[in-house]
């Protein structure tokens, strides 16, 4: 069967996907977009597509993907989704397809263990008690894993100190001349992927692996014929992200470190290395203390006082780098540890200089600060980035159209000649859903805006007995959300940062009258199907916060362009942060909810209707009475 009919019967009555997924229907709009995919594949065409839930998109690239006995990579937004695509999604596809192509599953280099950074850090005579023991636990593990992937390890914490150091980076890693290279999981996972057709990644290591093949360093993914790239409303942000340049405390700290630990490999090294190392860190420690009567973001000019500091770190680096120097031929880790230096001291440069349209920033949080070169056009070096691994993009997301055009996303990325398509959901929201916008609410500014809609939506809780997220667009509301619930109701509260993530989604699901309290990573991502989530309360338009220096850059650069940075910048990307929380709500054809926007903007401005525009078809009710009502009907209380 030639691959345009294998495609179009797979997804019918009886077909390849009903063999292999019990509950498969037949829908339209994957159909749809599976076509759409296999086109632009054989064609050798970009692809935006917006995928509303329910479409089944996953299956709608992963078929065509299987017929094609081309080399693929698929990438996704999170480490979760990754490891769902490539142990459930995949085989069930090929399964269903009868196909066996060679499939690799490749994160980036911090998620796999490095024997040469355990075995020398566990001899280290510095490592703390509680370190230690966390040491031993991984070299426990690490006689038993076959991946070397961190996260099998569930007996030490995600947090813990003891992953950087058995964990490698780019600047530490030692390469080919490691003593444990030919044991080293993560070389395995790399030759896995360079001799499999299909290779699952994320998109943190998608650009920081296409950044590598255009500075000329080599590539770690194997070349493509095509990149399918799922959850792409993530690709501009990723991407600027990784077309920045600057440094960190973290950095530099593990510069002092390393440089440390490497003299004890070569005879005479600590005299000459001694006295750098203790200059650069006593600077270091005065910054970290400077920092903290800063804001925790701010541009460049906001740093003020502290660029004497600034200035002194660089010449402690360049110092460090001029005492290694000589030595660094006696070991691989003293040539790192010189790199590293001299790279180091050459980032600090261009942050203290500025580049003409790179915004300069900061960062910092508890005791972490970092130092941002961002550029303001991600569409350029994304092209010349391409024209160095040529290969066909698939892009598509549940949300990426703002009424049904991609002008704000193609525009960022330079993908003015890709295809576009927009899938509906084939669920049916009037029925399942009802939409409330409380009258009467304080401007969103207020101080009491918080309590006032707390106080509003309460008794919506009570009658879906929990089984609601509160969606913030800032910790601080968060925060007095919760004080004020804790205070008012006897919900079981479940609030961000109390407990990792995972953590609070599983009680979420299994304890009753839970109420979850989120900020931005509860936004998407988050997926609670059934009527374990009846009801999604989100309390303001998601506009960008202010003080992002980047975004105060990107909307300045934009006016003096004669556009409209509102309209332009502004409101698309609300829009879609919207889209994303709304899409919280239904997960599946049985789900039902109530969707609760507490914004009076919404009615009381003119672009209040862009955002009604761009929500699923909801029902809107006008009263709390109509919420208590429809929640009781589909809960049966």
């Amino acid at each position: 069967m030639s691959a345009p009919r294998a495609l179009e019967t797979a997804f019918e009555a009886g077909g390849a996907l009903a063999r292999s997924l019990p509950a498969f229907q037949p829908r339209p709009g994957q159909q749809a977009l599976a076509g759409a995919i296999g086109e632009c594949l054989e064609q050798r065409c970009d692809l935006v597509a917006e995928a509303a839930t329910g479409t089944g998109k996953t299956m709608a690239y992963l078929v065509p993907v299987l017929l094609r006995d081309e080399r693929v990579i698929i990438s996704t937004g999170t480490l979760n989704l990754q490891d769902q695509l490539f142990r459930r999604d995949l085989p069930l596809a090929q399964s269903g397809l009868g196909i066996e192509r060679p499939v690799a599953l490749l994160k980036g280099r911090s998620n796999y263990l490095c024997l040469h950074r355990l075995e020398k850090h566990l001899a280290a005579p510095e490592i703390g008690v509680e370190v230690m023991e966390d040491l031993r636990r991984v070299r426990a593990w690490s006689r038993d894993t076959e991946s070397g992937e961190v996260g099998e390890l569930d007996s030490v914490a995600s947090d813990s100190p003891v992953w950087p150091l058995v964990t490698s980076t780019q600047d530490n890693c030692l390469g080919s001349e490691c003593p444990s290279f030919q044991q080293c999981f993560l070389v395995r996972a790399r030759r896995q992927a360079q001799d499999a057709d299909v290779v699952v990644v994320n998109h943190h290591l998608l650009f920081a692996d296409l950044a590598l093949k255009q500075s000329g360093f080599g590539e770690v993914l194997p070349g493509a014929s095509a990149i399918v790239i799922d959850e792409a409303h993530q690709v501009p942000d990723t991407a600027m992200r990784f077309f920045s340049r600057g440094i960190s405390a973290w950095q530099v700290r593990e510069l002092t470190r390393d440089s440390l630990a490497a003299c004890g490999g070569a005879s005479g090294s600590i005299h000459l290395l001694r006295g750098p190392i203790e200059d650069l860190k006593q600077v270091l420690a005065g910054m970290v203390t400077e920092f903290h009567d800063l804001p925790e973001r701010g541009e460049f000019t906001r740093l003020g006082g502290l660029l004497p500091t600034l200035h002194r770190l660089g010449s402690r680096l360049s110092a460090l780098a001029t005492a290694l120097e000589p030595v660094a031929e006696r070991s691989r880790d003293l040539t790192s540890c010189f790199d590293r230096a001299s790279g180091l001291s050459d980032g600090l440069a261009a942050f203290l200089d500025g580049e003409p349209g790179y915004v300069r920033w900061f960062s910092h949080r508890r005791g972490r600060f970092q130092l941002h070169l961002t550029p303001l056009d991600v569409a350029t070096p994304l092209q010349e980035l391409r024209a160095h691994a040529p290969a066909c993009w698939i892009m598509t997301s549940a949300t990426l159209a703002v009424q049904g055009r991609f002008e704000h996303f193609t525009a960022r990325l330079g993908l003015d000649e890709a295809r576009q398509l927009v899938i509906d959901s084939p669920f049916d929201y009037p029925n399942q859903t009802r939409l409330w916008l409380p009258a009467d609410l304080p401007d969103p500014r207020h101080p009491e805006h918080t309590e006032s809609l707390l106080a509003r939506v309460v008794p919506v809780l009570r009658a879906a007995a929990g089984r609601s997220f509160l969606l913030f667009t800032s910790h601080r509301a968060l925060r007095r959300a919760a004080q004020w619930l804790r205070a008012e109701t006897a919900f079981n509260l479940l609030v961000q940062e109390e407990a990792p993530r995972h953590v609070l989604l599983q009680r979420f699901r299994s304890e009753p009258d839970s109420v979850l309290l989120g900020a931005a990573s509860f936004w998407e991502g988050v997926d609670v199907p059934g009527s374990a989530l009846s009801v999604v309360v989100i309390d303001k338009l998601p506009f960008a916060a202010p003080d992002d220096p980047v975004l105060e850059a990107i909307l300045r650069a934009t006016r003096e362009a004669g556009d409209n940075p509102f309209m332009e910048v502004q409101m698309p990307r609300a829009v879609l942060t919207l889209k994303q929380g709304a899409g919280r709500l239904i997960r599946q054809a049985g789900d039902f909810g109530v969707l609760i926007l507490g914004d009076p903007r919404l009615t009381s401005k003119s672009y209040g209707r862009l955002f009604l525009a761009n929500l699923p078809p909801m029902q809107r009710v006008e009263d709390v009475g109509s919420v208590i009502e429809f929640l009781r009907e589909r809960l049966g209380s």
